[in-house]
């Protein structure tokens, strides 16, 4: 027609002609159905059924694996596939790839069956495809009626969700305006919490916590030797900043998603702390510890918490309690035998950690970055699931 015809005749914009989405039909006044009515007649219906001069017993030369437009019903079903392909296996030594189309409608049962009868007919290979699984198919049988009823379900949704949005909404923005504009939360004059010292790469760290009554948490003190007044100092500040956050209401979640996984020196191995065995850095280790504490976060652990309650000493353990109370002297000795006991149970606690890895797909061993066992092979080189760092593959 032509687009100076279309303005000067119907009024059409330049941009209403150049949008994709525009359909001439419709704004003209057709509706849906009187346009598939016209596109059928000119375009045609993709299909044999009802052509003329076909009679019903040529049908099943022309069926295809799906059915054929929008409202072809005959289509080859899932079980011919599989047994043309068992027609042919005893005289192939491989599998055949060839794929054993499914209709939409397909059930989980039908999948079913069609692996059992696979198995029964000896196939070496099964390549299953239900019709319209990947909306980037280049053919469907499905059509424009899956995109308009997508279309048509995501109104809906949007429908009966915009209010219940917009009352989260709400709720969500008066709890951030109390924590944003909340007074400070200050501890008991007594308060409780706990001390823990560990060796990083060789320095000393001492971590002491404040706690409110409920225990949550509420300030922290850091404290290192052999390094400068510059450094203790910096580290200093940095606890009353991360103290007055958590007193003025920071989640502690946010600290520890903020600083886990930091790396600078010192790093590397952790002396003295049960569950945290390798860190980037310190402040890795400070906020590891106060998650795996105060918020249960086993996921950032190295060694599960059973561990922690594992016995140490095993000389007196079928000696009854009276008597090491009247001969503390004698349980106190110190005997070596605990100690390669209590080697021996960490080394198979260890070994089956690093043997559960494996079970779930992993390489089983210690990521040198952050220590988690969570290495999956990337090309010739490995890759932590839990860091992103790699052994020297980018």
């Amino acid at each position: 027609i032509g687009d100076e015809f279309l303005k000067m005749q119907f009024g059409l914009t330049e941009e209403e002609l150049n949008n994709p989405e525009f359909n001439l039909l419709k704004y003209l006044g057709f509706t849906a159905e009187e346009i598939e009515k016209a596109s059928e007649f000119i375009c045609g219906t993709m299909m044999m059924e009802g052509a003329p001069h076909i009679k019903d017993e040529h049908l099943p030369v022309f069926d295809c694996a799906n059915k054929c437009g929008k409202k072809g019903q005959r289509f080859i079903p899932y079980t011919a596939h599989i047994q043309i392909m068992a027609a042919a296996q005893p005289f192939i030594s491989g599998a055949i790839s060839k794929t054993i189309n499914m209709p939409h409608e397909a059930t989980i049962e039908d999948v079913a069956n069609a692996y059992t009868m696979s198995w029964k007919l000896m196939l070496k290979a099964n390549a299953l495809y239900r019709d319209g699984s990947k909306l980037s198919q280049p053919l469907s049988a499905l059509g424009q009626a899956l995109f308009e009823d997508l279309d048509e379900a995501e109104e809906v949704v949007e429908e009966l969700t915009s209010a219940a949005i917009q009352r989260k909404a709400e709720i969500l923005a008066r709890e951030l305006m109390k924590k944003q504009t909340s007074k400070r939360h200050r501890l008991p004059a007594r308060r409780k919490g706990y001390t823990q010292k560990v060796v990083i790469g060789g320095h000393k760290v001492y971590l002491r916590t404040g706690e409110y009554e409920d225990g949550s948490l509420g300030e922290v003190f850091l404290d290192m030797y052999k390094e400068g007044a510059a450094f203790r100092s910096l580290l200093n500040s940095f606890a009353i900043a991360i103290s007055l956050g958590l007193q003025y209401g920071v989640p502690l979640e946010e600290f520890v998603d903020a600083f886990v996984f930091t790396k600078f020196e010192p790093n590397g191995m952790v002396v003295g702390h049960d569950r945290i065995k390798m860190v980037t850095s310190v402040m890795d280790y400070i906020f590891r510890e106060l998650a795996i504490t105060y918020l249960g976060r086993d996921d950032l652990a190295h060694t599960p918490a059973e561990l922690e309650t594992a016995p140490t000493d095993l000389t007196n353990i079928n000696q009854p309690t009276q008597e090491i109370q009247d001969e503390p002297k004698e349980t106190a000795a110190v005997d070596p035998k605990p100690m390669s006991t209590s080697t021996a149970t960490a080394t198979k606690l260890q070994s089956a950690l690093m043997q559960e890895a494996k079970l779930k797909g992993y390489e089983g061993d210690p990521c040198p970055e952050c220590g988690q066992l969570t290495l999956v092979r990337n090309g010739s080189c490995l890759k932590c699931d839990t860091c992103g760092s790699t052994t020297g593959c980018s």
